[in-house]
């Protein structure tokens, strides 16, 4: 959720739906001081790579609903939002501690959903939340991600 709401606060701030890069780098890095102008590219590339963020004619923009997020007074981003996290791997965890499994066992059950049900023709993220909406476990907060990851 942090990296939602760093991605969001330029927006929110200036209220603007579209900002050239030069003009978030100078939001993150000058203008907040949250950060370094490098790790403000790295942060603008990975919200782009995670769907947060798309870019069209020169001008980034959020691919969210900004307006439902609520920054909090003196919000400051965390390291947190530079780690890389496997929305993949995060539920097929999700999914064997709901069932009490070992994660190889709801790989193989994620393997076995592509193959047997769809002639390997879907994705690994997509039979995870078929298996996850079957095991009854949340991804929606993964959702984003995952369709990102199911892109690559």
């Amino acid at each position: 959720m942090t990296l939602r709401l760093t991605v969001a606060a330029p927006f929110k701030h200036t209220r603007k739906t579209g900002m050239r890069k030069n003009e978030l780098v100078y939001y993150y890095a000058l203008d907040r001081k949250w950060m370094s102008t490098e790790q403000a590219n790295l942060l603008l590339k990975r919200a782009e790579e995670e769907g947060l963020l798309g870019i069209e004619n020169g001008l980034y923009s959020p691919r969210f609903d900004i307006a439902a997020l609520t920054l909090p007074v003196g919000f400051k981003p965390t390291s947190g939002i530079f780690e890389r996290h496997d929305p993949v791997q995060d539920l097929i965890a999700r999914i064997a501690r709901a069932r009490s499994l070992e994660e190889t066992d709801v790989v193989a059950e994620m393997n076995r959903i592509i193959k047997d049900n769809f002639d390997m023709h879907l994705l690994p993220p997509a039979a995870l939340v078929l298996l996850a909406k079957n095991s009854g476990v949340q991804f929606d907060d993964l959702l984003d991600a995952l369709k990102g990851a199911a892109k690559k």
